[in-house]
């Protein structure tokens, strides 16, 4: 009896952990699952590296990072400080390699998602990525 006990209650330990549907940072959980053609026009910013471009998904938008010939980095704009507030969103600015959230301030690395500045304490929400030489595949 005492094993039984003992199963059951780490499968609904297991259960619960499982079922995580957010994220620490306090940025809602949507479903990604996104395939882009980088051959396509509309995506001429990812055909060199170092090029980024704004995307529909996610949270607030998702903006995508060619940070190699082979590799991407793919991030929600949903800004981790104070996530709650409605203009919480990051956009590139002129140097095209900072992300900023105008109504906290904070700065991220479009690299890596890192904070560089202001209050925020988290980098942002990234999604996994994959390439095959012409097909980019965003999911979570």
């Amino acid at each position: 009896m005492k094993y039984f006990i003992k199963i059951f209650t780490l499968l609904i330990l297991l259960m619960f952990l499982g079922c995580r549907k957010s994220s620490d940072s306090g940025i809602p959980y949507v479903q990604v699952s996104i395939q882009l053609y980088t051959t396509d026009p509309i995506f001429f910013n990812l055909s060199n590296v170092g090029g980024w471009e704004y995307i529909n998904g996610g949270s607030k938008g998702i903006l995508v990072y060619r940070s190699g010939i082979d590799d991407f980095k793919a991030y929600d704009r949903h800004c981790p400080y104070q996530p709650s507030d409605v203009c919480s969103k990051v956009a590139v600015d002129s140097s095209n390699i900072i992300a900023v959230d105008t109504c906290c301030n904070s700065q991220f690395v479009i690299t890596d998602g890192e904070v560089t500045g202001g209050p925020a304490v988290q980098p942002l929400k990234e999604y996994q990525t994959s390439f095959d030489g012409t097909v980019l595949t965003i999911t979570n």
